[in-house]
Formats: structure tokens, sequence, C-alpha cells
């Protein structure tokens, strides 16, 4: 079969991190476009797409976020599966109809999440550990949703259909934790920050690899798909 070709929309501000860890996880081709540059692919012929996290709020009024969330809508509406990660869940979240709001709180750091079950959870724990930075949270699932994953900070993971958000942050290396952490000393302080800080470890990392299982799921449930369509091609030119 022909490697896979995803289109990365990388929504990071300052990207080299983000790049960096999708590249390293993910098993396909990803053909990379800068969000936050106006960058987004002029066509839909892909495998699946996803969208990486953010410092931004979907809501923001910044010139290039309704463009990226009017992409994501289209990609999806036409089937192409869709992994959203982080602001990439929320962006997902408000592309299929739901509402993303500011939390009172924020969490940051290893959290401990629960799903309920799903494919894209294959061989992961019921409850497992990830690690989590946001200020937003999705508050109405899009309709017709369904709620995988959560803890007490809101929803940790949806699924629609072919797409999946994910509110956590699996692709995370211990480098990538201690800077974004490290990067939200104005927003919450310097003693908390140097707490979390003091819980980023090779072994915290190393409980959090599990979940990068997710990562695999999806490739699987694209490569499937790309491969039930193809045996549909030759069937159909029979």
């Amino acid at each position: 079969m022909t490697r896979l070709r995803f289109a990365l929309l990388n929504a990071a501000h300052e990207a080299a991190n983000t790049r960096r860890n999708f590249r390293r996880e993910i098993d396909a081709d990803l053909v990379e476009f800068h969000a936050t540059d106006g960058e987004l692919p002029d066509h839909h012929e892909f495998d699946a797409i996803v969208i990486t996290g953010s410092r931004s709020s979907v809501y923001w009024d910044e010139a290039w976020i309704p463009p990226l969330v009017e992409y994501v809508s289209e990609a999806v509406e036409r089937g192409v599966p869709a992994l959203g990660v982080c602001y990439g869940h929320q962006v997902l979240a408000e592309a299929l109809g739901g509402r993303v709001a500011g939390m009172d709180d924020f969490e940051l750091g290893y959290s401990r999440i629960t799903h309920r079950g799903d494919e894209i959870f294959d061989g992961v724990d019921e409850t497992f550990t990830a690690f989590a930075s946001h200020g937003d949270t999705v508050v109405e699932l899009p309709p017709g949703a369904e709620l995988l994953a959560e803890n007490e900070y809101g929803v940790h993971a949806f699924r629609h259909g072919h797409s999946w958000g994910l509110q956590f942050h699996p692709e995370y290396d211990v480098e990538t934790a201690a800077d974004v952490a490290d990067g939200k000393r104005d927003r919450l302080g310097d003693a908390r920050v140097d707490d979390v800080l003091s819980t980023i470890s090779p072994e915290a990392h190393e409980a959090a690899c599990a979940v990068k299982q997710v990562f695999e799921n999806f490739t699987t449930y694209v490569r499937d798909r790309v491969a039930d369509s193809d045996q549909t091609t030759i069937r159909a030119d029979v």
C-alpha cells in the first residue's frame, strides 16, 4: 500500500517542538501548513488531517482562525478523517458545531484522565496519564459527537464520525512539556509553574507514553479506510 499522506495544520506560533513531536509520532508523510501564517491547503486530497495545539484561543479575533475552522469543517464534510490535539481538538469542535469557552482554572502538567472506550483508545488503560496545558475547554459537544474521555477539568476526547478531538497532548516529550510549562509563568505565577516543572521527569514521561498508542490507532483506522476504498474501486472497475 502507498504510504499515508496527512495534512499537518500546524497552529503553533513557535512550531519547532510541534513539528518534531508530530513527525516522530505519526507514521505517515506529513505535508505541513503554517496555519498561523494563513497557510492552508487549497484542496482536500489527503488521507487525513491533523490539527495541532496553539497558544491562541479558537474564539479570538485573529484573521487566520476562521479560515482554519472553515477548512477543517469542509474537510470533515468531505469525509476526510481528522485528529485534533488540544487547540486542534477545540478547532474541530467549533468546525462541527460545538462550542469552546474559557475555563475558570488552567490545567497544566501530567493529569489523570479516564476514557469510556473507543478504537482510538485501543490498548490504553481506562484511566491513563497525559500532559495537558489549556485554559479553554469544549463546553458543548458538536451535534452527534460522542464523549470519549474526561477528568475534573472537563472534556478530554470526543468522536464525530471519522474525526477525533483530544484535549491532552499525547505527542509531548520532556523538553516540550518543560518549555510549555515554563512559558506559563506570566499567567500562572512562578510558584505554580515551578511546582509543575518539578513533576516533569523521565519517569513521568514514560508513564504518559502509553497514550501515544492513539497515534498508531488513528493511522491504523485511516489505513484500513484507504484500503477499503481501494478495494471498492477495484471491484467497481471489474
